[in-house]
């Protein structure tokens, strides 16, 4: 696999061109005097309003009125959650909550659940929508009965000590699990004097202004310029969610206007990052008073005080006209070179058309007075909120990748804003309050790829790193200067000295302009930090391979192509002179390596003893790679001809992972376990748990959870000693990774699997461990690190996704991080924002690079915030959406039933649209009608209910099922999504029109297709990408001239049964279909692997089980989906 968008340096070098912004930071611009915007008022929700409609079912959300002044938490001790009003004659709808909540949240409570309702009907001749079913991600109404409530993801639970039926949640450190009872507070708010300010340096926008791209334009309500009349009375300035007001006139018609589109912003993309812990005292390494950017302040709580924003740049409500009603065909998005779902976040910038784009400062719409600009502002409707009938607009699909949406904010703070590829929100504009958010019902959380490889990243060596003495956030490009010498933290509002050394400029080489600074221009930066963020002296990097040695490892022959990789790959493994490997082979007995300098050939030392294992000569087991070269490579060249004539059948995995554990628990670093078999002897034992003839079972799918709790107690001693595990599962037969995964899991380490692997019978999945053991061995590695998500005061995160082990309520432990690695949190909003503009968020990553150096990544993002339900919508992203859903849906998945996880994502798209039908649609008109922005969000819940994590009544092995939902928990958003909603091509008539060049490689750009048979045909050849595999389908009236020019093949009938490669043939058609397939594997760290099938081809199911919009014996098609939903909505 080429590796040209994986090799860049990721941060090696330290001399990189920074880029500069405008020599005045637009963020310190101050509140104008009289700016209000808060809300003055806000309607409490009725059920019964309008139409009986039936409330929105339990889950996430509490249930009651909303509160025009919500409490911190959602939790309101003076109503009981499980009650709710029912609508006139009509019966209350019967969404039972979940009995237990998601993995990385408390037990809630002990009482059981009811049973569940209904959920998706089975497939008849007439499907007829069920009743909804009975969990949801939103707490509603349920009846009064002593049940558990229902969890809730936009909320922590209540915090100890408050009356409720909410058990306490467990005390200490729980892994996976953030302990959402621990308030992140913060110091008290500074005095008045301490927000006086120098006058801004420019003239702040006016407030006619308009809004930034994607988003509608902003209201003006309370807003009055300095120095000039209070703005005329406007009857349509106000555009909150009234009940009871007579709706407006007919829709606005034509397109909306056609401005300039913004540049994309020049800063670098983003990566994630977080600081050291403090030892268990708080003092700092090597004694003394602790330092006021050192290590000790690195545990600190998370703080911050009301943010106001700059001035004039009111983010406010879009207009509540009914938006036209007209179908236009999706924009079509200018060629990339990049893989389609991949694109959006590599090119988050270039959205499609924006019909309202923040234009210059300068004369213009700014100079309109505000009444008139209001008027003009709200003739038309944004793209984002453009309403469709879902039932009605058939073709949703865009032909390209879908944009990241670019938040409403002024081009001069989006430019400095975090890439969306690294860290993006679901909700672009944050709602005001938990009120508002609940009654949005959209999940409120962030995605992260924290150490993803940059090809821009900019490296800044200093003494003195510039954190805010409160919070201790680094200084960012969204801080406010007051002036030269003094900077406000804009998470919690502290005035902060500027260090003489940070008036420096080194890009410059100026003096006394640090607004100008590098860390003041990039919102993705790493740092080379200084002593005081080491508790000890960085650690080498340390390798170990724990490989299976067993009859079955050896028939697999995986050991030959194990060893030949290394031996391939050994000097590109990161480290330095220090670097230091070992080895242990396993069966039933433990087999170490004696690799000390000065021997003439490796010295086997076998362990029998499994019980009490112990190291037999500690001190040459790991050696130094570069002293003892030689040495290993002799025995990664004897390792496979050592084992081949074995007949030992079992594995001792367990006792051969605590030996691994001892060898590295002095120094921490990387421990590569191979496994080929269900581990049967010693610790850790398992014993089949799959029963075949359940695999297709519509029912509950049960042993999702792990049988044993030794790996996870394993893994959590591992991390505890910067040991990270990574599995590799090569298996044709149940191996239990829902036990054996936890090992990974809780140890930041990553999962491997590769079902049926045979190097002769599956000669696909040989090429795939290859390529992914390139990778694997020559990435960028991070040791010892840990992870902290920090948030503007009023915001907090109260659950994470992915793998690592939460040491303390928000710091998370990853004892080595990589490349590939993704990570989700979910988010709730514990005080009113109605004094904030804008609030912001910022992960950093404190790692030990391979060669040594302590660093740290660090990456913001900011958002405006928003107080109109039209502008929360709007500002919708629906694959973050999904994505975070996906999270939840699989800690939901074992920690209740699959069935609980399939009803709460049907509920979770019939409740968003069902909000939006009441808060923001002013026309009600029949149909399932959709904002722009979440028309795919019923097709990608559909996706994921057919996805191989949640599918049910299709055969799926259970080791096939979890390693699905590992890959949902632990891709990054762009590669997970390809598991969700699978590309679709058609490739026998690839031309160059729209083509990209890349290295002087012509790439071709088919379209993408709609996931549905309908689209295919029988005289085409198309390919299927769904992340891992690809699939290239040869319809049986194939152009016979695609079958010679690219397969090399004189007819269909001749198409091997197990072709894998493509051939390289000296054509046009077969070097374009070539460069196009390379150039998809190429967006990806993993290698997909490629099945060329026909309709004969065993394969030919699992490629037909993707063709998600299709009905199947067990699931609805798309369009039945639809009907399900708008019956719900309509109830």
């Amino acid at each position: 696999m080429s590796t040209a968008g994986f090799n860049s340096q990721n941060g090696t070098g330290s001399g990189q061109v920074y880029a500069n912004g405008p020599s005045q930071n637009p963020a310190a611009l101050q509140q104008l005097p009289g700016v209000n915007y808060g809300m003055t008022h806000q309607p409490t929700y009725n059920p019964m309003q309008a139409k009986a409609l039936a409330p929105p079912g339990p889950g996430l959300y509490p249930s009651g009125a909303y509160q025009p002044v919500p409490p911190v938490t959602s939790y309101q001790p003076g109503h009981p959650l499980t009650s709710y009003p029912a609508p006139p004659n009509q019966p209350l709808l019967n969404r039972s909550p979940l009995a237990v909540p998601p993995s990385h949240t408390p037990p809630m409570s002990a009482s059981p659940s009811p049973s569940p309702g209904p959920r998706l009907p089975p497939v008849q001749a007439t499907p007829t929508p069920p009743p909804v079913s009975s969990s949801s991600y939103y707490p509603g109404p349920q009846q009064l009965q002593p049940v558990a409530p229902a969890w809730q993801y936009n909320t922590a639970p209540p915090p100890m000590g408050t009356p409720t039926s909410v058990s306490t949640p467990p005390r200490g450190p729980v892994a996976n699990h953030v302990n959402p009872g621990a308030s992140l507070t913060g110091p008290p708010p500074p005095s008045s004097a301490a927000y006086s300010s120098a006058p801004p340096a420019h003239p702040p926008h006016s407030a006619s202004q308009p809004p930034a791209p994607g988003l509608p334009p902003t209201s003006l309500h309370a807003y009055t310029q300095p120095g000039s009349a209070p703005p005329p009375v406007n009857p349509m300035a106000s555009h909150t969610y009234q009940p009871g007001r007579a709706p407006y006139g007919p829709p606005p018609t034509g397109p909306p206007p056609a401005l300039k589109p913004t540049s994309p912003p020049s800063g670098p993309p983003v990566a994630n990052a977080t600081p050291p812990p403090p030892k268990a005292d708080g003092t700092v390494a090597g004694g003394g008073p602790p330092a006021s950017n050192s290590y000790n302040h690195v545990d600190n709580k998370m703080a911050g005080l009301p943010q106001p924003g700059p001035p004039g740049r009111h983010l406010g409500h879009y207009p509540s006209l009914p938006p036209g009603y007209q179908n236009t065909s999706a924009p079509h998005s200018p060629p990339s070179a990049m893989h389609p779902a991949i694109q959006a976040a590599t090119q988050p910038y270039t959205q499609a058309p924006q019909p309202y784009q923040q234009p210059p400062v300068g004369p213009g719409p700014a100079q309109l007075s505000q009444s008139l600009a209001a008027m003009s502002l709200q003739s038309s409707t944004p793209e984002a909120l453009r309403v469709i009938n879902l039932l009605q607009e058939r073709n949703l699909l865009p032909p390209g990748p879908i944009p990241a949406p670019t938040p409403c904010l002024p081009q001069d703070l989006q430019r400095l804003n975090c890439n969306p590829e690294v860290f993006r929100c679901t909700l672009t504009s944050i709602p005001q309050t938990q009120s508002l958010l609940n009654k949005a019902k959209m999940p409120l959380g962030l995605l992260l790829h924290p150490f993803k490889d940059l090809s821009q990243l900019p490296v800044v060596t200093s003494s003195t790193i510039v954190r805010c003495r409160s919070c201790r956030t680094y200084i960012n490009p969204f801080v406010s200067f007051l002036d030269q010498r003094r900077w406000k933290c804009n998470l919690c509002y502290r005035v902060n000295d500027v260090p003489e050394e940070f008036m420096y400029n080194p890009v410059s080489r100026s003096y006394g302009e640090p607004h100008k600074r590098p860390e003041v221009q990039n919102a993705t930066i790493e740092f080379i930090a200084p002593s005081e963020y080491m508790l000890r002296p960085p650690q080498p990097a340390v390798y170990l391979f724990v490989l299976d040695v067993s009859h079955n490892a050896v028939e697999t022959g995986y050991l030959n192509v194990f060893c030949q990789s290394l031996l391939d790959n050994i000097n590109a493994l990161p480290g330095d002179s220090r670097t230091k490997i070992g080895f242990i082979t396993f069966d039933s007995t433990i087999h170490f390596y004696n690799l000390q300098e000065g021997l003439s050939q490796p010295q086997m030392l076998i362990v029998s003893d499994i019980e009490d294992i112990f190291l037999p000569t500690p001190d040459s087991l790991l050696v130094n790679l570069n002293e003892c070269k030689e040495l290993v490579q002799d025995l990664l060249k004897s390792l496979p001809t050592l084992f081949e004539k074995t007949m030992e059948t079992q594995s001792a995995l367990g006792p051969a992972l605590q030996a691994a554990f001892k060898l590295l628990s002095p120094t921490g670093g990387r421990m590569s376990v191979l496994q080929t078999q269900l581990p049967n002897l010693g610790v850790g034992a398992l014993q089949s748990r799959e029963d075949p003839n359940q695999r297709a079972s519509a029912k509950d799918v049960q042993h999702l959870s792990p049988a044993t709790d030794f790996y996870k107690k394993l893994a959590l001693d591992c991390s505890g000693q910067q040991v990270a595990v990574d599995l590799f599962l090569l298996s044709a037969r149940y191996c239990d990774l829902a036990s054996l995964g936890c090992i990974s899991r809780y140890s930041a380490g990553s999962v491997y699997y590769y079902p049926s692997y045979h190097h002769q019978h599956n000669p696909g999945q040989v090429e795939r461990f290859q390529k992914d053991l390139k990778r694997y061995l020559t990435r960028k590695i991070g040791f010892e690190a840990v992870m902290r998500i920090r948030c503007t005061k009023g915001l907090s995160i109260h659950t994470f996704h992915g793998n690592f082990f939460v040491r303390s309520t928000d710091l998370l432990s990853l004892p080595n991080v990589n490349p590939d690695a993704g990570f989700a949190v979910q988010m709730s909003i514990e005080e009113n924002l109605d004094d904030m503009q804008i609030v912001s968020f910022q992960a950093a990553l404190l790692y030990t690079s391979s060669k040594g150096e302590r660093r740290i990544r660090v990456h913001t993002l900011c958002l405006p915030v928003v107080n109109s339900m039209s502008d929360i919508f709007a500002g919708a992203d629906v694959q973050a959406i999904t994505g975070l859903l996906a999270c939840m849906a699989v800690d939901r998945s074992v920690t209740a039933s699959l069935s609980d996880a399939r009803d709460a994502m049907t509920n979770a798209a019939i409740d968003s649209l069902m909000s939006y039908r009441q808060s923001v649609l002013t026309i009600q008109q029949p149909g399932l009608l959709a904002p722009a922005c979440l028309r795919l969000f019923p097709l990608l819940i559909l996706a994921l209910l057919k996805q191989k994590a949640f599918r049910t009544g299709t055969s799926t092995r259970l080791d096939d099922r979890v390693f699905a939902m590992c890959q949902l928990k632990y891709q990054p958003l762009v590669y997970a999504m390809l598991m969700v909603h699978p590309a679709l091509y058609r490739i026998d008539d690839l031309t160059d029109e729209g083509a990209l060049n890349v290295n002087e490689r012509t790439i071709p750009q088919p379209r993408v297709l709609q996931l549905s048979v309908e689209k295919l045909s029988r005289d085409g050849a198309f390919l299927m990408d769904t992340g891992m595999v690809m699939y290239l389908w040869i319809g049986r009236n194939c152009n016979p001239n695609f079958l010679t020019q690219v397969l090399g093949v004189p007819s269909y009938v001749a198409v091997p049964d197990n072709l894998y490669q493509l051939p390289e043939l000296d054509t046009a058609e077969s070097q374009r279909t070539r460069a196009f397939v390379g150039w998809l594997r190429d967006q990806r760290p993993f290698f997909p692997s490629l099945h060329v099938i026909r309709d004969e081809s065993q394969l030919k199911a699992s490629f037909m089980q993707n063709m998600i919009e299709d009905r199947t014996e067990s699931a609805l098609s798309y369009y039945e989906f639809l009907l399900h939903i708008q019956q719900q909505i309509s109830k």
